[in-house]
């Protein structure tokens, strides 16, 4: 049995040991990083440490501080608050707007990951307080971001469109911007259904009827203006108050007399203007989200000390266990050269058709373990070939890999994914984790094959 063969089972062992006996899958990858690049590919410490993930390290360990000190001192619900304001009160758009909003941010050159790490804890901390699905919202953000991810001026864009006029290829600008863009606006309109997002509409739609009759009833009676008309009560009496409407139904009134959550101090303008550096560091000076993020929370602890005593301790460090983890045996899988192994497999199959979406589907399911960026620039050369035989249109291909290797970046072992499970306040980790799993993996079994269907097989390019 070959070394690269080992390593794939290997791992495969150490998926259903973590998900049958609930242990630490990032501590069972660290075991296995160092059992088969010791044993099995006579690897050095330093060649198994080098696939240790350390600026994804820092930027969970940074962003999830300084967001623990923002929820701490009440800016994450300032923010909910001017949220809610902005859309008056329709929770169901809030979804919505977090795509657009990261979407937004990627498209004009932020890295996918510094997007989701600047609206992913604001995102889920709303869900949090309106039972929304975690799941929901978090995927919404993610898909946002690689919505917007392709476009000319983009960091993955402008990689992708550089790798093929490098290899010499056909492409458009364009056409891969436009294709990233409707496949993630597609699935995030089939998550909105399918996870509650047209249950928000109509709780929404029950609490402000529910609202409307105990304002007439307060006219007729003063025992109403008790019982019924309070805000948020009438939403959350009768029969059906466990639908949740009192919960996903805003009323004006509700937010106003919150005085705290809807006031600025000066610690949550400090930690606001430390968002904002966040974003401009980001995205103007292109400076690491990480390293940004934990001095931005070094300093509001520094000053605001009581708010931020027990901010190190919600770092979401189970998280980063796992993810560093299972980073660091992708790595040791890739100094093995398991990567290039089944990559090459692939390629000498000799059915162009066959070859295309047998990468694709390496692509998707590499890429929900590692850097997506890393997986575009290893998978399209290999693609040169057969693309070269002109049996297949270079740029439905180019935007199909491109896609593929994308769209799954809601795993939580990817780095957004990661970021999303790490910024979810109020949640079982396990069975969230468990959740990004499975929807990764139907992503992963779905998507390749329908971006195929669509961009490969028709000959596009």
């Amino acid at each position: 049995m070959s070394a690269e063969l080992i390593s794939i089972l290997v791992l495969v062992v150490v998926f259903v040991i973590a998900t049958t006996r609930s242990i630490n899958m990032g501590a069972l990858a660290f075991a296995a990083a160092f059992g088969v690049g010791g044993l099995v590919a006579d690897l050095d410490a330093d060649k198994i440490f080098a696939g240790f993930p350390g600026d994804l390290f820092v930027v969970l360990v940074g962003v999830t501080y300084l967001f623990a000190i923002a929820r701490a001192n009440g800016t994450t619900d300032w923010l909910v608050h001017a949220s809610i304001r902005l859309v008056r009160g329709r929770v169901v758009l809030i979804p919505w707007v977090m795509f657009v909003l990261t979407g937004a941010l990627t498209a004009i050159g932020a890295v996918s990951p510094a997007a989701v790490a600047i609206v992913a804890p604001i995102a889920l901390s709303f869900a949090a307080r309106y039972s929304i699905s975690p799941l929901l919202m978090g995927a919404m953000v993610v898909h946002g971001a690689q919505g917007g991810g392709f476009s000319p001026i983009s960091i993955y864009g402008s990689i992708v469109n550089g790798i093929v006029e490098r290899e010499g290829l056909p492409g458009s600008e364009i056409a891969l911007f436009l294709a990233s863009l409707i496949v993630n606006l597609v699935i995030a309109a089939i998550v909105f259904v399918l996870f509650g997002g047209l249950k928000l509409s109509r709780a929404e739609e029950t609490g402000l009827d529910r609202q409307k009759t105990a304002d007439v009833t307060a006219d007729v009676t003063a025992d109403a203006t008790t019982d019924g008309a309070g805000p948020g009560t009438a939403a959350g009496t009768g029969a059906d108050a466990g639908t949740g409407a009192q919960t996903r139904t805003v009323a004006v009134q509700e937010l106003d007399a919150d005085d705290d959550a809807s006031r600025l101090n000066p610690a949550r303008i400090a930690t606001l203007a430390a968002l904002v550096a966040l974003v401009v560091a980001v995205l103007v000076f292109d400076l690491d989200a990480g390293l940004t993020s934990i001095t931005l929370a070094v300093l509001l602890s520094t000053v605001w000390a009581e708010d931020s005593r027990n901010a190190v301790s919600q770092i979401a460090w189970p998280t980063v266990l796992l993810i560093c983890g299972v980073l660091t045996y992708v790595g040791v899988l890739d100094e093995m050269g398991t990567i290039d192994w089944a990559g090459e497999g692939v390629s000498d199959i000799g059915v162009p058709l066959l070859s295309a979406v047998l990468l694709c589907y390496i692509g998707a399911l590499v890429s929900a373990f590692a850097s997506s960026v890393g997986i575009m620039g290893a998978l399209i050369p290999l693609a040169v070939p057969f693309l070269a035989q002109g049996e297949i249109g270079a740029i439905g291909m180019v935007a199909a890999l491109a896609v593929s290797a994308t769209v799954v970046d809601v795993s939580p072992f990817s780095t957004n994914g990661a970021l999303v499970l790490a910024a979810a306040p109020g949640v079982d980790r396990e069975r969230f984790f468990r959740q990004l799993m499975m929807y990764g993996g139907i992503v992963v079994a779905v998507v390749p094959a329908v971006v195929w269907l669509a961009l490969v097989v028709p000959d596009w390019g």
